[in-house]
This record gives C-alpha cells, sequence and structure tokens, in this order.
C-alpha cells in the first residue's frame, strides 16, 4: 500500500499545503509516501519531499505542462498513482489540488473526499471534511477502490518525518493528450500589490471591515498586521466599496484563511465572511456591538471601537 500526494510548488520549494498534506499523508500509516510534481522538480523541492519522508519523487516535464491545464495535471497524477501502485491520492485542498483531484476521480470514475480534516478510517474509508464553507464538519464514508481526498488547508502543521525519506527522483513518461489542454492557463499577469498567497499561508491575519470608516482607517490595521508578521484581510463591504482590493478579501467569495489567530476588527460576521474565516485556531472579536454575530462567535470579544483598541495593542507591544 503506498500514499502518492499532489505537491504544487511555490517560488522554487513546496508549498506550504503540500507540506502540510505529506504531513496528513504519513499520519495515515498507509506504506510508502510519493510525491508528484508537474515540472521539473528542483533540488529544494526534492530537499522538502526528503525532509518530509518522500521515499519517490515523480516529475513529469513536457513543455506542453508548462501552462496550468487542470486535465493535463490529472493525466500525471494518474501516471505517478499506476508508477506507485497508490492505494490513496491526495493533493493540498487548494484551488488547483481540488479541480485536478476531481478531474482524477472523474477519469477514473473514483468517488473524492474534498476538504478533509481527519481520517478515521481506510478500509472502508471515514472522514470527517468541512462542509457549508467550513462552518461545519460531516463525518462521511466514502465507498471507492481508490481513496481520493483533498486536505482542508491548515488542518496540520507541517512536520518533518523522524527519519528522512530517500526521494529518489522518477521522471515519467506521460504522453500529453491535445484534448487534456482544450482548458489551460493563457497567461500570468502579476499584480503589483502581493496576491493571496501572502493572506492564505498568514499565521496571524488582522481583518477589518465598515467599522474602519473608510481607506484611511486601515493605518493602525496596516501596522498591527505588520508588528505581527502577518497579513490584512477585510470583509466584503470593504472591497466593494473600494476601500481595499479584492485580493484581500476574506469569505465565501474571497479567500478562505486558518491562521493561528484571526483578529476580526469592526467586522459584523455575516455568514459569507464566517464560511472564510471559521477554520482560525483562534478569533479575537473588536467591535462595539456586542451582539453582533463576530462577537458571539469569537473565541474572545473587546467591545470597543478599533480605532481606540487597536492604537492601544501596539502601544503595548512597543
Amino acid at each position: 500500500m503506498s500514499v502518492v500526494v499532489l505537491v504544487e510548488v511555490e517560488e522554487g520549494r513546496a508549498s506550504l499545503v503540500s507540506r502540510e498534506t505529506l504531513t496528513f499523508a504519513r499520519s495515515l500509516g498507509a506504506g510508502d509516501l510519493h510525491a508528484v510534481v508537474v515540472g521539473e522538480a528542483g533540488e529544494a523541492v526534492v530537499a522538502d519531499c526528503r525532509e518530509m519522508g518522500v521515499v519517490v519523487v515523480h516529475e513529469a516535464v513536457d513543455p506542453a505542462l508548462e501552462r496550468y491545464a487542470a486535465a493535463a495535471w490529472a493525466a500525471v497524477v494518474e501516471a505517478a498513482g499506476r508508477a506507485a501502485r497508490a492505494n490513496v491520492v491526495l493533493a493540498p485542498g487548494t484551488g488547483r489540488g481540488m479541480e485536478v483531484l476531481a478531474h482524477v476521480a472523474a477519469r477514473r470514475n473514483l468517488r473524492m473526499a474534498a476538504n478533509v480534516v481527519a481520517v478515521e478510517s481506510l478500509d472502508p474509508l471515514v472522514v470527517q471534511r468541512q462542509v457549508v464553507g467550513g462552518a461545519a464538519l460531516e463525518r462521511a464514508t466514502v465507498d471507492s477502490r481508490v481513496r481520493l481526498m483533498t486536505m482542508a488547508g491548515h488542518a496540520v502543521d507541517p512536520k518533518p518525518a523522524d527519519a528522512a525519506g530517500e526521494a529518489t527522483v522518477s521522471r515519467l513518461a506521460v504522453a500529453v493528450d491535445p484534448r487534456d489542454l482544450r482548458a489551460q492557463v493563457a497567461r500570468v499577469e502579476k499584480r503589483e500589490q502581493a496576491d493571496t498567497s501572502g493572506l492564505t499561508g498568514a499565521r496571524v491575519v488582522v481583518g477589518a471591515g465598515r467599522g474602519a470608516g473608510g481607506p484611511d482607517g486601515f493605518s493602525a490595521v496596516d501596522a498591527l498586521a505588520t508588528r505581527l508578521g502577518g497579513a490584512v484581510g477585510v470583509s466584503r463591504v470593504v472591497t466593494s466599496l473600494g476601500w481595499r482590493p479584492h485580493h484581500e478579501q476574506v469569505g465565501q467569495t474571497g479567500s478562505r484563511i486558518a491562521p493561528d489567530l484571526y483578529l476580526a476588527c469592526g467586522i459584523s460576521g455575516s455568514i459569507q465572511h464566517w464560511a472564510g474565516c471559521a477554520s482560525s485556531r483562534t478569533i479575537i472579536a473588536v467591535n462595539t456591538d456586542p451582539d453582533a454575530p463576530m462577537v458571539t462567535k469569537a473565541d474572545y470579544a473587546v467591545i470597543g471601537d478599533m480605532h481606540e483598541v487597536l492604537p492601544a495593542v501596539l502601544e503595548e507591544l512597543g
């Protein structure tokens, strides 16, 4: 029995959520751990995989794969699964991970469990997974001969294996079918502002909503996020009013975050926003309304004006 994990690469390294997924895969006790990388697995990615206990890194190198195409990536994952004789295939619960594994499931007529946070049994497959935008957990039994799962972001902390793996690099022979390239990334345009990777990967997020009062009401929010080494997140109304860019939006139509700490300031806490932040380990709400949904759902709350509370916190931190 073996496990194959799709490893996504960011800035030449295995992404944080990929390392989390490798850690999660080890906890299944399902045998040898394999990784699959679309493109050439560089030395840093191989080193990351070795540290996480991977025995083989399967790479697929083809000019046709240089631009992301979900169906083509699915073919690569299938090839890695065959090479490893995998019983379990995992992917990070990112946009790409979810899309690629959904393609694998459709091509192989298999069932897939999405946003898994825990596995109770592999035979039969019984999982706990996030539903309703992360606002609730569902216990589900999945009948499938190959277990396909995406892991919810930050369900576990990334931890090196007790013993490093060999991480032998194996080149997959994948003939890219032109039909799998019918939908692919045409071009990538970089934002002048930071993209959402800083927000979704942050361990601390300082959020602000209508209570900020306007575009000029974010100075303390920005300062506190910088002081804590975190990122800024905002509610939908803030982006709708044009106060902050959309890539900072947290919620059902924005980014879903799972930091160690989410400090929600002046945010009422609609169900759409809660869907994006419910996976946070600790939520502290700062709000003048003691009955605001964010206050009632938070782990801790400070009843007060964010424009008074945040400067006081910054002064205390020094």
